[in-house]
């Protein structure tokens, strides 16, 4: 069976009323009435009309897309952000395009330039953990190209910027262990260059600090990929394996898991006795063993205010000068 394609000028005959009224009152737009708007809202729905995205984007000159741009879909954390910049692209009629980098600022090159080549009205994008060259971000964007960062963002670059209160993450997280009586707390962590990674070090060294705990720099370990491969943590264990730490604070999901994963390959009689705290966004922490007190990011709302920073952007009729940087609150959740 054969759908008919109506348009706006279908419906403007139908009802005796000029095509941009039409228009405008299916896009609810303040300039006309609330009756004129019903009228021709149940006349559509009547006909089952169907905006022609397509045609509406040759004559805006606009896609009506968003890029995303990842390390991992699988990621908990970034699934999560996702979900809330959908949940704000799609209620503004924009579709989203997600890409993934697997931690290489080579992959992480070629999607933007992919989604720039195919008009995508702007980007979305937490920094892969190799980059360290955002020149040609910087170039894009100096073409009137939106980009906004959220997580892991560059510090070279002004723009608008997404994040969670990582130092205050950290500094909570090490609060915690301190206060259940760990006296040597060791931290893995993600790639030196990244900006969660930074700001998460600066929190772990403000809470040992805050207990005249002794900053060690053989208790904390980098994974350069993030926990991506599984031997990043095995040599993390390894390597701290003659430290006789009694807590740890690992710095994301992935490490968390890889972490878990190794001990109980290499020292799971140890695990009982090293206190847990953590950056995790996992609906099933609580099932974890041994316990982990979650440091939750507000993930759906990092996404949010991210796509909403973005759309503004795009549909603002001038260039935008005045970039924020949001800085959002992280959750301590104790497990017993």
């Amino acid at each position: 069976m054969a759908f008919e394609n109506y348009t706006i000028k279908d419906i403007a005959r139908a009802l005796n009323l000029s095509p941009s009224t039409v228009s405008r009152a299916l896009r609810d737009s303040y300039e006309i009435s609330t009756e004129t708007k019903q009228i021709v809202l149940a006349y559509a729905e009547k006909i089952n009309y169907r905006a022609n995205p397509i045609a509406r984007s040759l004559k805006e000159r606009k896609s009506y897309s968003i890029g995303i741009i990842v390390s991992e879909i699988a990621n908990n954390f970034f699934s999560q952000v996702i979900d809330g910049i959908e949940s704000v692209a799609y209620s503004k009629n924009y579709q989203v395009v997600i890409s993934q980098t697997h931690e290489s600022a080579e992959r992480e090159r070629l999607n933007v330039e992919h989604l720039y080549s195919r008009s995508t009205d702007g980007l979305l994008m937490a920094l892969s953990a190799e980059t360290s060259d955002c020149s040609y971000l910087e170039s894009l964007m100096d073409k009137g190209f939106p980009i906004v960062f959220f997580d892991r963002v560059p510090a070279q670059i002004r723009s608008h910027k997404v994040i969670a209160d990582n130092k205050q993450g950290g500094y909570d997280a090490v609060n915690y262990l301190s206060k259940k009586g760990c006296k040597k707390i060791a931290h893995v962590t993600g790639a030196k260059k990244l900006s969660i990674t930074k700001e998460r070090l600066e929190g772990y060294k403000m809470g040992l600090l805050a207990h005249n705990l002794d900053f060690n720099p053989a208790l904390v370990k980098y994974c350069e990929y993030g926990g991506l491969h599984q031997d990043e943590l095995e040599k993390v264990v390894m390597e701290l394996r003659d430290q006789d730490y009694d807590g740890i604070f690992i710095s994301g999901d992935k490490l968390t898991t890889g972490y878990l994963q190794a001990m109980n390959e290499q020292d799971s009689h140890k695990l009982d006795h090293i206190a847990i705290a953590g950056f995790t966004n996992s609906k099933v922490v609580n099932i974890f063993s041994p316990t982990i007190t979650a440091i939750r990011q507000p993930a759906f709302d990092m996404g949010q205010r991210a796509a909403e920073l973005l759309i503004q952007q795009i549909e603002s009729k001038q260039a935008d000068t005045d970039f924020q940087t949001v800085v959002l609150p992280t959750t301590l959740i104790e497990r017993k």
